[in-house]
């Protein structure tokens, strides 16, 4: 940020940067860490390098192998999986809001195991559960649903498994769709 944009209160603008300069820039950020393409064409997009130029520049970069989306979900999912515990939808949905192909979405979900995503939302259950104030069960399924299905986008048919029968039944949609 310029130092205007505090006093004047006005927006600071910035330098647009050419091609060469958004590639040699992207080169670093893509040496450090690992970045996907929709990543790379945001990037330029905040850097105002012209329209035109920047699948150019896009394109040097995967030629280069300094961007690979396949490698890029791979690690993402890994990731997420692991050190996040996140469920495969949730994965999945941020991969997408980062421009990453679904087919290549898709193979990268291939390496999740069931059974680990299972363990964890059974840790996190066991943790959460004793600590949740509650004073009827319903209660306990309001405050524990945002848990499950929104922050963890665990796939509905993994929670049976993962909460037991007393509690699951009480946490899932039957199949007349009614939830009780």
């Amino acid at each position: 940020m310029c130092r205007e944009e505090f006093v004047a209160k006005k927006p600071c603008e910035r330098k647009p940067k050419s091609a060469q300069q958004a590639l040699q820039a992207l080169m670093r950020l893509c040496a450090r860490s690992e970045k996907s393409s929709g990543d790379a064409l945001r990037l330029m997009q905040t850097w105002q390098v012209p329209q035109a130029e920047r699948r150019g520049v896009l394109d040097r970069l995967v030629k280069e192998r300094f961007i690979d989306d396949s490698r890029y979900a791979d690690a993402y999912v890994r990731e997420k999986s692991h050190l996040s515990v996140w469920g495969a939808r949730k994965i999945a949905m941020h991969l997408r809001q980062k421009g990453v192909d679904k087919n290549v979405i898709d193979e990268a979900l291939k390496q999740l195991d069931g059974e680990k995503e299972l363990s964890g939302l059974v840790e996190k259950l066991r943790r959460k559960i004793p600590v949740t104030k509650h004073s009827t069960e319903y209660e306990l399924r309001g405050k524990l649903l945002p848990l499950i299905f929104l922050a963890r986008a665990i796939e509905y048919a993994v929670l049976p498994l993962a909460v037991g029968p007393t509690i699951a039944y009480t946490l899932i949609f039957f199949e007349e769709g009614l939830f009780i």
